[in-house]
């Protein structure tokens, strides 16, 4: 590690830089870093700016002249780490807590003994302590965890947050360390708030040899960056904070907060900044090193002030500040922390607890009132959905001031069910969507909570905007044509890039060669499916920037359907001939994980023949985070319930840069992989996706076509690839003017005929959109490589919502009649393109057109 302080700024560049934090100029990294080296009367112009900024934003907040704390338990669930931070003391090896009579974790009986200590003395938060994934390192931890039948620490996590929830009514604040977005969504409904330090944005503190975090993976700044954003991205309430002292130049100490307020301004899911002065400890390899003083921990909390804005809730521990406790006020805090009457501060064992009269006092003396809040601030509590799980709304209800948001500082914690609301699948709101989309539309263009939902749209123009540049494409197209028609299987990049840019007249070969393919693959037959969509709820939260179907639950537009509606309407689809219902819907907090199973058996109780094509990835992982199951057990136990496939929806573009620019809190890319691999694995097959033409470039068309294929070479289980071009009118990406309005033609076509090629031979059936492009749009694609037309679907409200003009249904002469439009016969298929009953084909044939009453009519 090596010292990268720089000498003292000028006194013109301080002056200069203190002029424009007192007049409330924006900062910039290196004014930031001048700030933080203020000391004496520099310091002191300097924390008179913060603190007046924070106490506007206190004023603002409905709560002026209160600086909060939170009344906690520290429950050290287990002190083994995989990481190796030279200044921890906290984190211990396994023959060390043999020797002082100590598990490798707290057992359950213990963790729930704290709880209700804590609870008897007034906690109303309970703090998880732990060591990132011991089980990594430690044999005994993994020992530990399988003996007790956890698959790893988190899911133990998971476990005992539920029991203190409970048995003991305290608020659990989990501190696992890195967590995966898969992990977030399954500790967000145990705990109402989640923490993790950021610490610094100096990546050579980790990555060089004597480094503070040398040898600690999870100290990696671009994984703790990501962590935080996938916490915003997954609406968690989310503590941070940085480390100070630890060897960053001041710089790299401004880097981190600007990267905080970059991460704030874009999902507004921090909840407080801890600012934390390192503190020099005996037996750590960091002990000689000194400790940060007071006065730089006080110009810190000022900077952090003044770029994160009064909004932000800034704290810093008072045990660490010597009783300086009006330096630190002055400075622009306005959250002391978690103060506990019980258990010893475990990461700083060495410097006790303020006693709570004390601490409100000295705060007295600085002119402000203590007063006590809970783990989730009250801004996150007045936000409710979907900050809050609905499984959690009650404890945290129990115990909140429904004025303030604030702790009732008289509530004593008592133990309450972890169970899913009472609701269920209980018929609510315009559920005759599916017809009237088509007669009366939809109330209004966009939900009513647009400028809050999907992040701060700004912020979203800015990152949108390298992606959408054009790629220069110098390859040769005729050399591409050409390989393409010999061996598609041989398209280098370039040559694929090459094509996927084609116009005129090379698209028109591109397309005759795909056509050409497609023949020889598949023959001239178009295939289709007679198909029922059952979209069972359109209220969700995630916040996907491109969905027009997604509603608040107190939307005029907003419905969910019962399970007998659910049945019923598969009923009706067998009446008439379907061999297939496709049901999605959206992520409704009220619905449990175990709803998807209900709904896959409501559907074989009441048809046994028909197959149930359901769940997106999204709403798999979603059951299973819900449901505390693996994604393999997840679906296992959905196969059993009735599943027989997947939709290989929720993929849009398989890129993480552009699927955070489209959504907000959907699955990454990597776990939209793992679950249609699971499925697959699991033999539940499934279908395969592409949504193009918004804030994509042909560049990110070829990443996942490359990718699909990788997937079906390992596990062929996909059974089509399908075309979905991008519907624009009502989708709140472009209503916000960041997205492009839909593919072109040109678009279409060479999507289509590059997914033939691209796929060859490894995905063989590729779909085109009626409900997308309509009849004629349709009949194009099918002379540019594709061979099937996807289904009657009778009833169609995804699309339609976001202002497709091609309805909800079209009957089997209609889709004979596309395929005629193209010159080809056509034939029905079911879902995994086997021959349909001749039974399925006779009431299909006798029912075209005469459809049952609550079914959408054809025109």
């Amino acid at each position: 590690m090596t010292d990268a302080q720089p000498g003292r700024p000028t006194e013109n560049a301080m002056r200069r830089a203190l002029k424009r934090a007192r007049d409330g100029v924006a900062l910039d990294t290196a004014e930031a870093a001048v700030l933080l080296q203020a000391r004496g009367e520099q310091l002191r112009d300097l924390s008179a700016s913060a603190a007046r900024v924070r106490d506007a934003g206190l004023e603002a907040a409905g709560r002026p002249g209160v600086i909060t704390y939170s009344k906690k338990v520290f429950i050290p669930l287990t002190r083994l780490c995989r990481d190796r931070c030279h200044y921890c003391t906290f984190v211990t090896v396994p023959g060390k807590l043999r020797r002082e009579g100590h598990g490798m974790y707290l057992s359950p009986d213990e963790v729930v003994e704290i709880a209700r200590q804590g609870a008897a003395l007034g906690c109303k938060e309970a703090l998880f302590t732990l060591g990132d994934r011991p089980e990594d390192r430690w044999p005994e931890a993994r020992e530990w965890l399988d003996a007790h039948g956890y698959d790893d620490t988190l899911a133990y996590v998971r476990a005992m947050a539920i029991r203190v929830l409970e048995e003991t009514g305290l608020l659990p604040h989990l501190n696992p360390g890195v967590m995966s977005w898969t992990d977030l969504q399954r500790l967000k409904p145990v705990a109402p708030s989640l923490g993790m330090m950021l610490e610094t944005t100096a990546t050579r503190l980790w990555s060089e040899p004597g480094g503070p975090h040398h040898g600690s993976p999870d100290k990696e700044p671009a994984v703790r960056l990501r962590v935080l954003e996938d916490a915003g991205r997954s609406n968690v309430p989310f503590t941070t904070g940085v480390l100070i002292g630890i060897g960053e130049s001041y710089e790299e100490r401004a880097d981190a907060l600007f990267q905080l307020r970059r991460i704030q301004r874009q999902y507004q899911s921090i909840q407080e900044v801890i600012v934390q002065n390192f503190r020099a400890k005996p037996d750590t390899a960091m002990r000689a090193m000194p400790d940060a003083e007071l006065e730089e921990l006080a110009a810190c909390i000022a900077v952090a002030r003044h770029i994160l804005g009064p909004a932000a809730r800034i704290q810093a521990p008072p045990n660490l500040v010597d009783a300086e406790y009006a330096l630190i006020v002055g400075a622009g805090i306005d959250d002391w922390g978690g103060v506990s009457p019980l258990t010893p501060d475990h990461v700083n064992p060495e410097r006790p607890w303020p006693h709570i009269d004390q601490l409100a006092e000295r705060t007295r003396e600085s002119g402000f009132e203590l007063r006590e809040r809970l783990t989730v601030y009250p801004e996150f509590i007045a936000r409710g959905e979907p900050w809050l799980d609905p499984r959690l709304l009650p404890h945290v209800r129990a115990l909140a001031d429904p004025e303030t948001g604030l702790a009732r500082e008289d509530a004593r914690p008592e133990g309450l069910p972890w169970q899913e609301p009472d609701e269920g699948f209980t018929a609510t709101g315009r559920t005759d969507l599916h017809r009237t989309i088509d007669t009366e539309g939809r109330t209004g263009d966009r939900r009513a909570d647009f400028d809050a939902v999907y992040g701060d749209w700004e912020a979203l123009r800015e990152q949108a905007a390298p992606g959408m540049v054009p790629q220069r494409i110098d390859s040769d197209v005729r050399e591409a044509l050409a390989q393409a028609a010999d061996d598609p299987t041989r398209l280098s990049d370039d040559q694929a890039l090459a094509l996927l840019h084609a116009d005129g007249p090379a698209l028109d070969a591109l397309c005759g060669i795909a056509d050409d393919l497609r023949r020889a693959t598949v023959g001239d037959e178009v295939t289709y499916i007679v198909t029922r969509n059952i979209n069972f709820t359109n209220v969700c939260y995630t916040g996907c920037r491109f969905c027009a179907f997604a509603q608040r639950r107190t939307d005029a537009d907003a419905y969910t359907l019962s399970l007998d509606q659910v049945a019923d309407r598969a009923a009706q689809a067998w009446e008439v001939g379907a061999t297939e219902v496709c049901m999605q819907g959206g992520i409704h907090p009220d619905l449990p994980g175990t709803a998807y199973f209900d709904i896959a058996r409501a559907v074989k109780e009441r048809v046994p023949g028909m197959h149930v094509h359901a769940f997106s990835p999204m709403e798999v992982v979603n059951g299973a985070s819900r449901t505390g199951l693996s994604i393999r057990d997840w679906l296992t136990a959905a196969k059993e319930a009735g599943l027989d496939s997947i939709p290989g929806t929720a993929a849009e573009i398989l890129d993480d840069e552009v699927r955070w620019v489209l959504t907000k809190g959907k699955l990454p890319a990597a776990d939209w992989i793992e679950v249609v691999k699971t499925a697959h694995e699991l033999g539940l097959r499934s279908s395969s996706t592409m949504m193009y033409g918004h804030v994509d470039q042909p560049r990110h068309w070829l990443g996942h076509f490359r990718t699909l294929a990788a997937i079906q070479q390992e596990t062929g289980g996909f059974t089509e690839f399908v075309t979905l071009p991008f519907i624009h009118t009502n989708a709140p990406v472009y209503l916000a003017g960041i997205a492009r309005p839909g593919p072109t033609t040109r678009d279409n076509r060479a999507v289509t005929a590059m997914a033939r090629v691209l796929l060859h031979p490894h995905i063989t059936n590729i779909q085109t959109s009626w409900v997308k492009l309509g009849a004629e749009g349709a009949a194009e694609m099918l002379r540019s490589g594709a061979n099937d037309l996807g289904g009657t679907l009778m009833e169609e409200t995804i699309s339609r919502m976001a202002g497709s003009r091609y309805g909800s249904y079209r009957s089997i002469e209609d889709l004979r009649a596309i395929a005629t439009l193209a010159g080809r016969p056509a034939r029905p298929r079911t879902t995994l393109y086997g021959e349909v009953p001749a039974e399925r084909v006779a009431a299909a044939e006798a029912s075209d057109g005469h459809l049952p009453e609550l079914l959408p009519l054809a025109d």
